[in-house]
């Protein structure tokens, strides 16, 4: 009764995760990153200025101005979020022209007007007087002869500033002239809105309105009738309006202004040959208002929007490669426990999406190959119960009908015995996914949310969902016939192998540890030798990514950007018709001077990726991932502590070490790159390589429970024995999945899926070579308490007391 009640609440919770997974999964759309949908990321950090601190307060208060500049913009879906106490993230989606919302959303932002008293020849001498020009129509204009754009100032112009604010300043609408300006009469805060908008009736085209309130519009009627007392033709008939140190645009008073009365009714509109662009970034900005602190970008990102479409599908591809690779090796292994494995793997595909969407997580590039690898991964918990199942049914067992062997028993007896490892693999790999998250910046926290959902999705599915479709299989008479059907009735020929001929792997142990340490020593003399390369992220610098019409050479193109400038570049090819450049830290203008010159060559190109790192930042980053390996070792140290003994946990720490240093010295040696994507790489070979060291020692631990006079070597060997076949079947599924994303993942994802494949492979043999030799050494260094090779449930007698010389 207690069983069927317990199946009972699988199959209600089974079905309760499954119907609301399909439910989420057809009503919410996923939310995708910028690196699969195109747009610009811009991360911009607050500075100190001389009147403010940029504390967190004042981050917040410049992360609002932003937020309404970024909305008048237009931009669709916009986000943007406080990163720490002095960072902003603004990411804008469809937004190709990175200089063009950097500088909008970046500017301080400044806006005052100004009574203008003279004119200058220069910014401090003084030169004749000289008519300004006058706007006609019902409100101040400006003229619209050469008027600044507003996303044209780079920097401060030449002039001067008075201590009590008066200035002198280029006049917009005659080269060469300043204008020498009174203080502010009123700044931007007065400004109650501020439109872009089209005047085709009088033909000037683009135009700003600005409306005022409160006393700022009574200030705007002082100032513009205190002009309009001078004479026609005088400079103090003109009003100055001013941004971020740039005079935008100085429209005379018309003559139906009367002296002393100026412009009434709270509204202005500064003109100035302004394209639509332009008018609606300048209103952006003044309705905005200023920045309280100063903003600098330190990281800077722009994806094409076909490059997105491109990951989408190659990732897609992969993932059904991936899928249907894996599929087809567990039915062939397990037959029937296969099939039901393959329906459980699918329904895990459905809960892992659906989790993602409903949590409102945001879907990224590396996320995406970690939904991807997170399949492998899933396979993991069904190997482990089918083998355990395996090896249950071996054992001398009740029969039914006088022939038939129990299949429900070895089923029950392999998901309980399979429970412990399974938790304790997974826990691993949740720990390295959350220090993950917790360390890595921008998309590849994606792949830490991600892999984190698919490992606890894969436990769901493999210990209730397969669980329950396989208890429900093996009480159908046909089954209970046929129990060579099932996949548990037959040991597998590697299985059988062993079981002929165990190894006796450890009778050389301190060999194996020799070579280990030989392969050890090749990999740090690459890392030596060769260095690593790391990637802009962590030395800072830009990295753009273009696409040509035509085959592109890169000898040819990599001589064209050495002859603009740039002899230090780095200029790959990326595919038949693709280049990148990488230089250090360059302005937009350096890169138009890289992209003209690719076009001699190539012919005309168009960015994919435009990635812009500053060094500040990336040193930062740099200390981040070296402190993330170093917490990743310390947790997966101190978890294993407490669920193995101290010389155990050792033992599985030392061998995942080695599998970092090993993959760290492929990459230096193949020249590859070290960036955030390989550190996602790495931290998921830290978790998998404890994860299948984990389980390759926990039975050992219950060995060693079972047989406590039995020889550690002997122990160790048939452990080693036991799990051999889990380990080969989960590394060919995990095996299967990285191919496939290798090969049709696309170039974004091709070091990602080689520093995991290398991972797999030297995490599998480091277990068997590296983390059992240790083990053992460690052991005939410290051997076990009694207590500590007590069998389960038994009970160590206490010790005999001694009184007097007398036991008693």
């Amino acid at each position: 009764m207690s069983s069927r009640r317990a199946t009972l609440w699988r199959a209600l919770l089974a079905l309760a995760v499954v119907g609301v997974s399909l439910y989420v999964a057809l009503t919410t759309p996923a939310r995708l990153g910028l690196d699969l949908r195109g747009g610009t990321r811009i991360v911009l950090e607050t500075q100190d200025s001389p009147e403010v601190r940029a504390d967190a307060a004042a981050t917040d208060r410049a992360l609002e101005v932003l937020r309404r500049r970024v909305d008048g913009l237009g931009v669709a879906e916009p986000s943007l979020a406080r990163s720490g106490e002095r960072r902003i993230v603004v990411e804008l989606p469809g937004v190709q022209d990175p200089r063009r919302a950097a500088e909008v959303i970046g500017r301080t932002a400044q806006l005052t007007f100004h009574a203008v008293t003279a004119t200058a020849d220069g910014p401090t001498a003084e030169g004749p007087t000289a008519e300004g020009p006058t706007a006609d129509g019902p409100t101040a204009h400006g003229p619209a002869t050469g008027g600044p754009t507003a996303s044209g100032a780079t920097g401060s112009p030449a002039g001067t500033r008075a201590a009590d604010g008066s200035r002198s300043l280029p006049d917009p609408d005659a080269p060469g002239r300043h204008l020498r300006l009174a203080p502010p009469a009123l700044t931007g805060d007065g400004v109650k809105g501020a439109e872009a908008v089209l005047d085709t009736r009088t033909g000037r085209g683009w135009s700003i309105d600005l409306s005022f309130r409160g006393s700022a519009a009574d200030a705007w009627a002082k100032l513009t009738g205190d002009a309009a007392c001078a004479g026609p033709g005088d400079p103090a008939r003109r009003v100055a309006i001013v941004l971020d140190e740039r005079i935008i645009s100085a429209p005379g008073i018309q003559d139906s202004v009367a002296c002393g009365h100026g412009i009434a009714g709270g509204s202005t509109q500064i003109t100035g040959g302004f394209s639509a662009d332009e008018a609606r970034d300048l209103a952006a900005l003044v309705e905005g208002g200023a920045l309280p602190v100063p903003v600098k970008a330190v990281e800077q990102s722009t994806v094409g929007p076909s490059l997105g479409a491109e990951a989408i599908r190659a990732s897609a591809l992969a993932a059904v490669a991936g899928l249907l690779g894996t599929a087809v090796f567990v039915i062939a292994v397990y037959r029937l426990l296969g099939v039901l494995a393959t329906v459980a793997l699918a329904l895990y595909g459905l809960i892992s999406y659906a989790a993602v969407v409903a949590l409102g997580a945001t879907l990224t590039l590396p996320g995406l190959a970690g939904f991807v690898l997170a399949i492998g991964i899933a396979v993991d918990a069904n190997v482990l119960v089918f083998e355990r199942a395996r090896e249950e049914y071996a054992k001398p067992g009740a029969r039914v009908a006088g022939r038939e062997r129990d299949l429900q028993r070895p089923l029950r007896t392999g998901f309980t015995k399979a429970w412990s490892a399974v938790a304790d693999s997974n826990v691993t790999t949740l720990l390295a996914a959350g220090l993950l998250f917790a360390f890595a910046t921008g998309p590849v926290k994606g792949f830490g949310v991600t892999l984190s959902i698919g490992v606890l999705a894969s436990m769901v599915s493999a210990m209730v969902i397969t669980r329950l479709l396989a208890e429900w299989a093996f009480r159908r008479p046909f089954v209970t016939r046929r129990p060579g059907l099932t996949g548990i009735a037959t040991t597998g020929r590697l299985r059988a192998r062993l079981t002929r001929r165990p190894p006796r792997l450890m009778r050389h142990r301190r060999r194996w540890l020799g070579v280990c340490a030989g392969l050890l020593l090749l990999a740090l003399s690459g890392i030596g030798v060769r260095g690593l390369d790391f990637g802009v992220e962590f030395t800072g610098g830009r990295v753009v990514q273009y696409t040509a019409a035509q085959h592109v050479d890169a000898d040819a193109a990599r001589a064209a950007v050495v002859k603009a400038g740039f002899p230090q570049a780095v200029v790959q090819s990326t595919g038949d018709a693709g280049v990148s450049v990488r230089t250090k830290e360059t302005g937009d203008d350096r890169q138009q001077q890289i992209r003209e010159a690719l076009t001699t060559v190539t012919g005309e190109v168009s960015v994919e990726r435009d990635d812009l790192i500053g060094p500040s930042l990336g040193s930062e980053l740099r200390t981040y991932a070296v402190i993330a390996l170093a917490l990743a070792v310390a947790a997966q140290l101190l978890y294993l502590t407490l669920r193995f003994r101290w010389t155990y946990a050792a033992a599985a720490v030392t061998a995942m070490t080695q599998d970092v240093l090993l993959v760290l010295g492929l990459f230096a040696w193949l020249g590859k790159p070290v960036d955030s994507v390989f550190l996602a790489a790495l931290l998921t070979v830290v978790g998998y390589s404890v994860n299948d060291t984990v389980v390759v020692l926990d039975r050992l631990r219950e060995l060693r429970r079972a047989h406590r006079t039995a020889d550690g070597a002997h122990l160790a060997d048939r452990a080693v024995a036991q799990t051999l076949p889990r380990t080969v079947n989960t590394g060919m599924g995990a095996l299967f999945v990285l191919t496939a994303l290798a090969y049709l993942g696309g170039d974004s994802l091709t070091d990602f899926s080689v520093a995991l494949l290398a991972g797999v492979l030297v995490g599998t043999g480091s277990t068997v070579f590296t983390a059992m030799p240790v083990t053992l050494l460690l052991q005939e260094r410290f051997p076990d308490r009694p207590q500590d090779t007590a069998p389960p449930g038994v009970r160590r007698a206490a010790r005999p007391r001694e009184h007097s010389g007398a036991v008693v």
